[in-house]
C-alpha cells in the first residue's frame, strides 16, 4: 500500500516538495544525507556526531527537531550497534545502515525516555536519527539506500559523485 506521502504525489500535491529534495540529491555535502528506494528520493539536513562524545550526547534534551532533519552518527569500522532513548524527548526512528549505505534495519517511533537497547545488527557504521513516524510517511524501509561521503566510496550502493 502506498504511504500518504506517495499518494499525495501521484495527484501532483508534492511537486515543491520533491523538487527541493531533488536539488541536493546529485551533491554530497556534510550537513545533508539522501536516501533512495521504491518511493523515489529524500535529503535530510544532518548533523554529524563522529566522536564519542558526540555519540553519546547525539539527540538528547531537545524538545524538538525540524522535520526534514536528524542525526548521522559515524563508525571508523564496521561493528553491532544498539541505540536507546535515555534523555530522548522525542520520538525517533533509529535508522540502522552499513558501510555501503544499506539500511539494515529500522526501529520505528522508539518511546522518548526509554533505556531499552535497540539493536541495530552486526556490521554497521552508521545510524541516522529522524523524527519518529517519517520513514512510514515518506516510505523509507530496510534495504533501501542512503547517500553520504562518509560511506565507503568504493563500496557504496550510491557513490558520492
Amino acid at each position: 500500500m502506498p504511504s500518504t506521502t506517495a499518494k499525495r504525489c501521484a495527484i501532483g500535491l508534492c511537486a515543491g516538495f520533491l523538487s527541493a529534495s531533488a536539488a541536493y540529491a546529485d551533491t554530497c555535502t556534510p550537513d545533508r544525507v539522501s536516501v533512495k528506494g521504491n518511493f523515489g528520493s529524500i535529503t535530510f539536513r544532518v548533523e554529524i556526531a563522529d566522536d564519542a562524545r558526540e555519540r553519546a550526547l547525539g539527540l538528547m534534551n531537545r524538545e524538538s527537531l525540524a522535520k526534514l532533519s536528524g542525526m548521522l552518527f559515524v563508525y571508523d569500522k564496521p561493528q553491532p550497534l544498539s541505540f536507546w532513548m535515555r534523555n530522548t524527548l522525542i520520538p525517533l526512528d533509529i535508522i540502522f545502515v552499513d558501510q555501503a549505505g544499506k539500511i539494515a534495519k529500522i526501529h520505528a517511533d522508539a518511546i522518548p525516555l526509554d533505556e531499552s537497547p535497540l539493536y541495530g545488527g552486526p556490521e554497521l557504521t552508521h545510524v541516522l536519527e529522524i523524527n519518529g513516524g517519517l520513514a512510514k510517511e515518506f516510505g523509507i524501509s530496510e534495504g533501501d539506500i542512503l547517500r553520504h561521503s562518509t560511506f565507503n566510496q568504493n563500496e557504496a550502493h550510491w557513490p558520492c559523485g
